[in-house]
């Protein structure tokens, strides 16, 4: 699992971002690989999702931790593949398309490419109530954590990138799904140790 790369962009194209680290050179698909332009040939850190299926391996890139965060949910919706995940990454702030989740507004959704309304009502199904740390408060206009801490927000952000790794090595989203509510209960502070209890789990079910 790619959490992440840290090195010089070398190069940018319509579809990706090329970045060198200790003279290994990374292919990184960007939603708008062109807000990269700024840093090209300057040492930046993207955060990567590492897409890992029998016939190919990809690695997706992104300028903030929580569109990270929502490709990765995307990707657990049926019909909902990297292509249709990044192009609404593309086009729609988090706390946007947050706000038309929780408002269940199918119209606004089916704006994106290759979303129907079918789509649309099955985004909602799956993802309302489960992203609106990313909502902005209004008073303020900044992001707020409703109902959690800065402890809670760390130690749930460890649980999505240990399943995320724990997919990546080729769990499908039902086992994932019976292990996630005991794997949410842990304490361990290591992303690297919350894998390995996963794998426990696993074992077990």
């Amino acid at each position: 699992m790619i959490a992440y790369v840290r090195g010089k962009v070398t190069s940018i194209d319509e579809e990706a971002i090329a970045i060198e680290t200790e003279g290994i050179g990374y292919e990184i698909l960007c939603a708008n690989p062109f807000n990269f332009q700024d840093d090209l040939h300057n040492e930046i850190k993207v955060h990567t999702y590492h897409y890992i299926r029998e016939d190919q391996q990809l690695l997706f890139g992104f300028k903030k931790k929580e569109d990270k965060l929502l490709f990765a949910k995307l990707l657990n919706v049926s019909g909902i593949g990297p292509k249709g995940a990044l192009s609404i990454l593309g086009s729609v702030s988090v706390p946007e398309f947050v706000s038309a989740i929780e408002q269940e507004d199918d119209k606004y959704l089916t704006r994106f490419p290759g979303v129907g309304k079918k789509t649309a009502r099955q985004m909602i199904l799956d993802l309302k109530g489960k992203l609106i740390i990313w909502l902005p408060d209004e008073e303020n206009e900044q992001t707020i954590f409703y109902k959690e801490d800065v402890t809670s927000k760390e130690k749930r952000e460890r649980l999505d990138e240990a399943l995320e790794a724990l997919k990546a090595l080729g769990y499908s989203d039902k086992e994932l799904k019976v292990i996630q509510p005991e794997l949410a209960k842990s304490n361990q502070s290591k992303i690297d140790d919350l894998i390995r209890q996963g794998l426990q789990l696993l074992m077990k079910s």
